[in-house]
C-alpha cells in the first residue's frame, strides 16, 4: 500500500478552499491589510484613501476609493492569475444593479429558473406566500401528518423545492421567510396540503420575480432592529415563533423566522426569547460594522443600536432589569441577562412600537395581504421596474 503526499492542494478537496483562503490571507497582511476574527473574509487598508477587499472563496468584491481600488487590482494580478470582470453585477447568483441613488440587489434570473424547474413559471401569481392560518389543531392547513393521510412520494420533489426557496429566502427575499420555515417542517413526511402550500409561495413569487432590496446611497438612517415573536404559531408543539430583521440605510440586511427551542408559557415569555436572540445578532452586526468604518478611517457610530418591540411589559422588563413574579420567575435569566448587560453598556437600546408597525410581524405570521405589503415595503423591498 502507497500513501501520497501532495506538494500542494488540488480543486475539489475537501481542504482547497482552506488552503486557497490561507494563500491569500498571507499575501493581503504581508501588504498590510488587516482581517480580524469577528469578519475574517474582510480585509481593510487605510492610506490617503480605503480599501475594503471582501472574499468567498475565489469571487472577490473590491470597495473603496477609486485610486486604492485600481492599486489593490493591480497588486493581485501581480501574484495571482485573475480577470477584472469590472463593476460587480452578478455575484454568487445575485444580481446587482448600479442606479444613481442606490443599488438593488435582486434574483430574479435565478427565481426564473426555478419556476421552470418545478413547472410554475406559467402559474396564476397571488398576493401573498401564504393565507392566514387558523390556529385551531383541527382546521390548521399545514398541520402535520395525520394517521390515516398519504405521505408524499420521491416523485414529488418537495425537498427539492424547499431548498430552493431557502437559497432565495436566505439572501434576497426575506418577505418568504416565514412561510418557508414553516414548510420546510414538514420535509420528512409532506402530505398533498403541504405540498399546495408550496406552490402558493411559488405562484406568488410568480407575480413577484422583480421584487428586490433597494439599498439607497442617501439614506441617514443607521442600523436599527425589529423583534418580534408568534406566540404559540406551532399550537401542534405549543411552540412560538421567533423573528427579527435588521436594517441599515432602511433596507434589510439581516432577518430570520425560526421556530423557538422551548415552550413558552406567555405572550412575554416567548417576545423575551425573541429579544434575546435578535440581541446576540445585534452584537455581530455592530461588531462587524464598527471594526470596518475604524480601519477605514470612517466615523464610527457610538450610538446604541435601537431595537423595536411590541411587548410593553417585555420592553420594561429589558430598561427595568429582571422583575421577579408569578409570571416571570420561570423564565431562564440567561434570557434577560445579556440583553441588560448590553443595554447597560449603551450598545442596544430597546424600545416600544406599536404592533401594526413592527416589521418583524413579518417573520412570525401569515399576515392579510395589505398588512403584508406594507411590511414588505417597510424592509426596503422594491419592484426593479419602479427604480
Amino acid at each position: 500500500m502507497y500513501s501520497i503526499k501532495l506538494q500542494r492542494s488540488l480543486y475539489g478537496l475537501k481542504q482547497s478552499g482552506r488552503m486557497w483562503y490561507n494563500r491569500l490571507s498571507d499575501y493581503l497582511t504581508s501588504k498590510g491589510y488587516k482581517n480580524n476574527a469577528i469578519c475574517p473574509c474582510v480585509f481593510t487598508k487605510k492610506t490617503s484613501g480605503y480599501v475594503i477587499i471582501a472574499v468567498y472563496v475565489d469571487d472577490l468584491n473590491i470597495i473603496g476609493t477609486n485610486k486604492e481600488i485600481l492599486e489593490v487590482i493591480e497588486l493581485l494580478k501581480k501574484e495571482f492569475e485573475m480577470k477584472d470582470l469590472g463593476k460587480t453585477k452578478y455575484c454568487l447568483g445575485l444580481q446587482i444593479e448600479h442606479f444613481p441613488n442606490g443599488i438593488l440587489v435582486h434574483q430574479s434570473n435565478y427565481t426564473e429558473r426555478v419556476l421552470k424547474r418545478f413547472n410554475m413559471d406559467n402559474a396564476n401569481p397571488l398576493s401573498s406566500p401564504m393565507v392566514v392560518r387558523s390556529l385551531n389543531i383541527d382546521k390548521d392547513p399545514y398541520r402535520p401528518c395525520e394517521e390515516n393521510e398519504e405521505v408524499l412520494g420521491p416523485e414529488v420533489p418537495y425537498l427539492n423545492a424547499t431548498g430552493a426557496l431557502m437559497y432565495l429566502t436566505n439572501c434576497t427575499r426575506p418577505d418568504i421567510s416565514f412561510a418557508v420555515n414553516l414548510l420546510a417542517r414538514f420535509s420528512s413526511s409532506p402530505t398533498r396540503r403541504h405540498w399546495n402550500g408550496i406552490k402558493h409561495i411559488f405562484r406568488y413569487i410568480r407575480g413577484t420575480t422583480d421584487l428586490c432590496l433597494f439599498y439607497s446611497n442617501d439614506s441617514k438612517q443607521d442600523l436599527i432592529g425589529y423583534a418580534d415573536a408568534g406566540y404559540l404559531s406551532d399550537p401542534h408543539k405549543a411552540r412560538s415563533q421567533t423573528g427579527y430583521v435588521f436594517m441599515n440605510g432602511g433596507t434589510a440586511i439581516s432577518w430570520r423566522s425560526q421556530k423557538q427551542t422551548l415552550v413558552a408559557t406567555s405572550s412575554n415569555h416567548a417576545e423575551v426569547i425573541a429579544v434575546d436572540a435578535a440581541s446576540r445578532e445585534c452584537s455581530w452586526l455592530r461588531s462587524m460594522t464598527q471594526l470596518i468604518l475604524t480601519s477605514c478611517g470612517l466615523d464610527k457610530d457610538k450610538a446604541p443600536t435601537l431595537i423595536y418591540e411590541d411587548n410593553a411589559a417585555c420592553v420594561y422588563q429589558m430598561k427595568e432589569r429582571y422583575i421577579k413574579s408569578d409570571r416571570t420567575k420561570h423564565i431562564p435569566r440567561k434570557f434577560f441577562e445579556y440583553t441588560q448587560e448590553l443595554i447597560k453598556k449603551h450598545q442596544v437600546e430597546i424600545k416600544y412600537v406599536q404592533s401594526s408597525k413592527n416589521a418583524a410581524d413579518l417573520f412570525t405570521k401569515a399576515l392579510p395581504t395589505k398588512v403584508f405589503r406594507e411590511h414588505v415595503h417597510a424592509i426596503g423591498m422594491r419592484s426593479v421596474h419602479s427604480k
